[in-house]
């Protein structure tokens, strides 16, 4: 044992030890989920979202993981069984080991568990030390070189903070050691100020710019970004952490530019003020500034140009569900989900596989020795290895061979499957694969490979389900087949979506059925008069477009498109929002709607107008009245 893990005990330390490595494919397999929903979502703060919950998630699955294990370790491993079988209370076949999981084929002995718990440790303890540093270092430059701003500086700040709506005390300095405005401090926010914005920007560029970090304040994004800094020292040895904490960076940064273009409602003006700090140096990892994250991509967002093609969000959406495929069988792998019932069977009934494996080996052997060398002395085996040696009704055929001087194995390298391991025919046998089972997939055209086989039979893919499958027009390889029975895709599913006029893809109806995409919604929504694509389904039932929804909208004498309905649910757009605007006199199209929307014009606002005399305006003279405040009380301003 290592010095820095004297103190913890050993079936601990194995616990943490395990749950470090299983966070591999963990974080893996929940930042490649996080990429997808990301993906799937149109508006910032929807994405920033699901982002800081993928780091919730990540941060508890090691916990979660290590209390689950530790139980674990007073267990006795199988190992030790098949070592006292082999001692003389049972015949077992020579060679042959079994583990207590798939996992102990990969575990790592004891003495390199306490290197890697030692070295994470080291690894927490230089990433901890970092952090405290610079929140000292920056703590002291801001006591030391930092001046309350000027009058006309601390108006802007105020007028803006009014405008925000935020009532907590902050502080405004000036500052010559930064070289873009920032935010430091929790409890008391400081919004720095350096000399190069003051001289270099407009003041209403200023404005934009303090809005933005007023955004930070208003959001708590100092506390979000404090839990990020500590789950990176934490799992700092995880590449998907620090993918995600840079999504989360870039993210927050793009919603407070939705909330400074908003307030000062000039979007042009504020991406020429983040264009002129492009060039400056950013402020410190433990602040939060303007000019921090990918500027370019900002700018254009904010300027509204689209930034990411088609084709590459379709590609960066494939590659996440490749990487959440490739996780998810780590995790397949490591914890031994393929074989649930070797993991979770404990000791009594590996004894049981053990035994059941002895018996079908040494009857294969029936011929070459001695009869009454060929079969276990029934007094000799345990009463619950005599009843799990009993042939099953799905054993009968690998039974039947036995009995004819033919073993399992025999039978199974006569129906085409001739490589495999010892483990993986010991799966093969407790999962209750047949020679039989094999040969009718082979007959559907299905030739899976030793692993694959198993987790067919796991998740229940019978030959009638894929012939079946099949005479529905679809050909799925193994690991669709595996994915449809998990999600409950049938045949009858697939001949109900045919059935409403839809054809899809494997991959699209597994993501339907995921989705509750249902025949009967297909059906409401035809005749509502939508087409939809596939994929444009999917988005449909994520973003909780109903034919109820689409029902009241078109009620009101509007049109809208697949994209539109969409847009106008992620927006927020209801079928009383609409009556409203309509009730005000106004007639706006699709995409007015959703740009009223968006700019928060609502029949409260257009009451407001009219009552000043401004009547009969057009969205976007309502628009520039909104943004520019000029209906605001003093209270408001």
């Amino acid at each position: 044992m290592t010095t820095l893990t004297n103190w913890i005990s050993p079936a601990w330390m194995h616990s943490l030890g395990w749950a470090l490595l299983h966070f591999l494919w963990q974080g893996t397999a929940i930042a490649a989920l996080a990429s997808v929903l990301m993906a799937l979502c149109r508006r910032a703060s929807a994405r920033y979202a699901l982002a800081v919950g993928a780091l919730v998630i990540m941060a508890g699955a090691p916990v979660v993981t290590f209390f689950s294990l530790a139980p674990l370790q007073t267990a006795a491993p199988v190992s030790s069984i098949s070592h006292s079988v082999s001692e003389g209370q049972w015949p077992v076949a020579v060679g042959v080991t079994v583990h207590s999981s798939p996992l102990a084929r990969f575990s790592p002995s004891l003495d390199a568990l306490p290197w890697l718990v030692e070295a994470w440790l080291l690894g927490v303890a230089f990433f901890s030390l970092r952090s405290a540093g610079g929140f000292l270092l920056l703590e002291r430059e801001r006591r030391r070189k930092s001046l309350t701003a000027d009058k006309h500086v601390l108006a802007i700040c105020e007028a803006m903070q009014q405008r925000l709506g935020i009532h907590r005390v902050i502080r405004y300095c000036e500052c010559v050691w930064l070289q873009a405005p920032a935010v430091i401090g929790w409890f008391r926010p400081i919004v720095l100020l350096p000399v190069t914005t003051l001289s270099g920007l407009s003041e209403e560029q200023l404005r934009s710019i303090v809005a933005h970090e007023l955004a930070h304040i208003r959001r708590y994004d100092a506390f979000v970004n404090s839990f990020q800094i500590a789950v990176e020292g934490v799992l700092f040895y995880h590449p998907a952490v620090w993918w995600l904490n840079h999504r989360i960076r870039a993210e927050r940064e793009h919603c407070c530019d939705d909330v400074a273009v908003s307030v000062c409602g000039n979007p042009i003006e504020y991406a020429r003020a983040l264009t002129l700090m492009e060039e400056w140096r950013g402020a410190p990892a433990l602040a939060m500034a303007a000019n921090r994250g990918p500027l370019s991509e900002r700018i254009r967002r904010v300027l509204g140009l689209r930034s990411v093609s088609s084709a590459s969000r379709r590609l960066g959406l494939l590659g996440s569900v490749l990487c959440l495929t490739a996780a998810l069988l780590a995790g397949n792998t490591l914890l031994g989900i393929a074989y649930p019932k070797v993991h979770a069977g404990a000791a009594s009934m590996a004894q049981g596989s053990l035994a059941h494996f002895a018996w079908v080996s040494r009857s294969g052997q029936s011929s070459a020795q001695p009869s009454q060398q060929s079969s276990p002395e029934p007094a000799s085996v345990p009463e619950h290895a005599q009843s799990s040696t009993k042939p099953s009704a799905g054993h009968s055929q690998s039974t039947s061979q036995a009995t004819n001087g033919g073993s399992y194995i025999d039978g199974i390298k006569a129906a085409g499957m001739g490589d495999f391991t010892v483990d993986q025919l010991i799966a093969m046998k407790i999962q209750g694969v047949t020679p039989e089972y094999i040969r009718r997939l082979n007959e559907q055209g299905v030739h899976p490979d030793a692993d694959a086989i198993v987790e067919l039979k796991i998740q229940g893919v019978s030959p009638e389900y894929v012939h079946d499958l099949q005479a529905l027009g679809l050909t799925p390889n193994t690991d669709q087949m595996v994915g449809m029975k998990i999600q409950g895709v049938t045949p009858e599913y697939v001949r109900g979506l045919k059935d409403a006029g839809f054809a899809a893809s494997v991959d699209q109806i597994i993501a339907m059925k995921i989705q509750g995409v249902t025949p009967d919604y297909l059906r409401d929504l035809h005749a509502l008069g939508l087409q939809p694509m596939a994929d444009q389904v999917v988005d449909m039932r994520i973003q909780r477009v109903t034919p109820e929804y689409v029902r009241g909208i078109q009620a009101l004498n509007l049109k809208p498109t697949v994209e539109q309905f969409m847009a106008m649910r992620i927006q927020g757009v209801t079928a009383e929002y609409i009556t409203d605007l309509q009730s005000a006199g106004f007639k706006f199209s699709v995409d007015e709607v959703i740009a009223a929307r968006i700019q928060q014009i609502d029949k409260e606002f257009i009451d407001k107008a009219a009552k000043h005399g401004f009547k009969n305006l057009s969205l976007e003279q309502l628009i520039r009245l909104k943004n520019l405040g000029i209906l605001d009380s003093p209270a408001e301003i």
